[in-house]
C-alpha cells in the first residue's frame, strides 16, 4: 500500500507561482517517485486547472480541489461541483479541512454530505478530521473522533473501492502552529481512527489508508511515516515550497 505525500496549498499561489512550483518540484523528482509513494497536490481553485496542465498528462503527480459543494449545478455562489473538478482534471478533493470547520463553520453534516456527493460523482476523497486542543485536554479525544468519523462517512455509496477514501488526522491546535503532536499523541489518535473505522467500513479498514497533518516538515516527515498506523502525510506550509515538499516526498 503506497504512503499518500499530499500538499495543501490553502490560499496561496496565483497560477503562474503554482505552475512555477509544479515545474520545479517535476524537475526535482525528474518524473519518478520511490515506489511506496503517491503525490497529491491541493492547489487552490483559480489555478488547479493551470497545474494540472503544466504538470502533463504522463506527470507521476495527482491534483485535487481543496473544498467541493454537494450539488451537480445551481444557484451556489462561490462554490464548486464534483463534475467541474474533474473537468480541471483534478481526481481528488479534501472535505472537513480544520480551518474550514473553524474558521467557515462548517459542521459535521455538511461534511459528511460533502464527502458522499463527491465520492458518488467521481471523486476520491481525504476527509479531514481531529480536535482542538481544549477537547485533547479535556479528554474528548474518543469522543470528538467517533462524532467526526461518524458523521463524515454517514452515507458512503457502495460499493466503494477503499483506496478511493483516505481519513487525514490533523490535530487543530498543530496547523500552522509550528507544533507538530507527539509520537504518542499521533499513535494513539491513528489507533482510534483505524478502530472506528471498522464498525463504519468493516473489513477494508486495513486498505484504507490515514494520513498525519500539522506542521510537517522534512526534518520530521520521515519518522512521523514510520508510526504505526500512518500512511502518509496532509502537509501545508512545507509544500509551498518544492524543494522543501520534494525531500518529504523522499523522506
Amino acid at each position: 500500500m503506497k504512503k499518500i505525500i499530499a500538499a495543501n496549498w490553502k490560499m496561496n499561489k496565483n497560477s503562474k507561482e503554482a505552475q512555477e512550483t509544479i515545474q520545479e518540484l517535476s524537475n526535482i523528482l525528474n518524473n519518478t517517485l520511490p515506489e511506496d509513494r503517491e503525490v497529491i497536490i491541493f492547489p487552490s481553485f483559480i489555478s488547479l486547472e493551470a497545474s494540472v496542465q503544466c504538470a502533463g498528462k504522463q506527470s507521476v503527480l495527482q491534483f485535487g480541489a481543496q473544498d467541493v459543494y454537494p450539488a451537480k449545478d445551481g444557484a451556489f455562489t462561490g462554490e464548486i461541483s464534483p463534475s467541474m473538478i474533474l473537468d480541471a482534471g483534478a481526481k481528488w478533493v479534501l472535505t472537513g479541512h480544520s480551518e474550514r470547520r473553524h474558521i467557515i463553520k462548517e459542521e459535521n453534516t455538511l461534511v459528511g454530505q460533502k464527502t458522499s456527493f463527491a465520492l458518488a460523482g467521481g471523486l476520491n476523497v481525504i476527509a479531514c478530521i481531529g480536535e482542538t486542543l481544549e477537547q485533547r485536554e479535556a479528554g474528548r479525544l474518543y469522543d470528538v473522533l467517533s462524532e467526526q468519523l461518524s458523521q463524515t462517512l454517514a452515507k458512503l455509496p457502495t460499493p466503494l473501492s477503499p483506496e478511493r477514501l483516505v481519513i487525514a488526522y490533523e490535530p487543530v491546535w498543530a496547523i500552522g502552529t509550528g507544533k507538530t503532536a507527539g509520537t504518542e499523541d499521533i499513535v494513539e489518535a491513528h489507533a482510534i481512527i483505524r478502530e472506528l473505522l471498522k464498525d463504519i467500513i468493516g473489513t477494508s479498514v486495513f486498505q484504507t489508508r490515514i494520513l498525519y497533518g500539522g506542521s510537517v516538515k522534512p526534518e520530521n516527515a520521515n519518522a512521523i511515516l514510520g508510526l504505526k498506523n500512518v500512511d502518509g502525510l496532509l502537509v501545508g506550509g512545507a509544500s509551498l515550497k518544492a524543494d522543501s515538499f520534494a525531500k518529504i516526498i523522499l523522506a
